[in-house]
């Protein structure tokens, strides 16, 4: 004879269920952080075994669907690309030269070349180069702008001029801002480079930051005159291309209008 249940008994009711969705949730999270870890750090071969295997395991469990088990992975090019020295080469000859050729203006502080993986850096301090609030290079250095062109124009890459001041604010007649000073000086360079040097323009390119790329600290005079400065950068082939897939294709321009027809003389 069956038990009559009692009014007070109830089922027991778990109200734990949701950690298992939570649990799964968890599981797939660490293995997308997990693959992600392995391809910032691993070989792509090592990343393609470390994939299959997770997609394996999670195809066991019911997972993954059998079209979804199979994930193509596409190679990306290796992250140290443009910092080997088969890349940077070119470059490495060309501070080589410029560092014979520059030997006084380094010494004196009025030039610094550095080599790094978004190319070479060769910096001209506004001591060297222009006078305070003037974006007019200096008569004395001419010469100096010279060789750097002469160096310039047997390579292909690009080359970028940035213009850089301190935080001490500026406001005159010609300028009102360090913004309008720091791209004033570099488009300067630019125009010298082109007009007086031969440089194709194609690989120029100007940009001014004020006061917001600082080298040193604005707080003493001697950090505050290191970020008066012009860096002429002639970019690593490696770094340009990457830059020039991210900005995409260029686009042709259009088809000039067909000329308008002449109407037939009559006889």
């Amino acid at each position: 004879m069956n038990r009559r249940r009692r009014d007070g008994d109830h089922p027991h009711v778990s109200h734990e269920r949701w950690l298992i969705s939570y649990a799964d949730f968890i599981t797939l999270l660490f293995a997308f952080f997990v693959v992600m870890y392995a391809a910032s750090r691993g070989s792509q071969t090592r990343v393609l075994q470390l994939a299959q295997a997770i997609q394996t395991a999670f195809a066991e469990l019911g997972m993954f669907t059998p079209a979804s088990t199979h994930l193509q992975m596409i190679p990306a090019p290796p992250a140290e690309e443009s910092t080997t020295p088969e890349v940077l080469a070119p470059l490495a000859a060309l501070k080589h030269r410029l560092g014979r050729e520059l030997a006084q203006e380094i010494a004196q502080h009025e030039v610094t070349l550095n080599l790094n993986r978004q190319g070479l850096v060769i910096r001209l301090a506004e001591a060297g180069f222009f006078d305070s609030g003037s974006e007019q290079l200096r008569p004395g250095a001419q010469p100096v702008l010279a060789r750097i062109a002469q160096a310039l124009l047997p390579l292909p890459n690009p080359v970028r001029v940035e213009g850089h001041t301190d935080n001490v604010p500026i406001h005159t007649s010609r300028f009102a801002s360090n913004w309008q000073l720091s791209t004033a000086r570099a488009t300067e360079l630019v125009r010298l480079f082109v007009t007086d040097y031969q440089v194709n323009p194609v690989r120029l390119s100007a940009a001014g930051y004020a006061e917001f790329h600082p080298i040193a600290s604005n707080a003493t005079a001697a950090g505050r005159q290191l970020n008066r400065r012009v860096d002429v950068v002639v970019v690593a082939d490696a770094v340009a291309a990457s830059q020039a897939a991210a900005d995409g294709p260029v686009l042709p321009p259009p088809p000039a209008p067909p000329a308008p027809a002449v109407p037939a003389k009559g006889h």
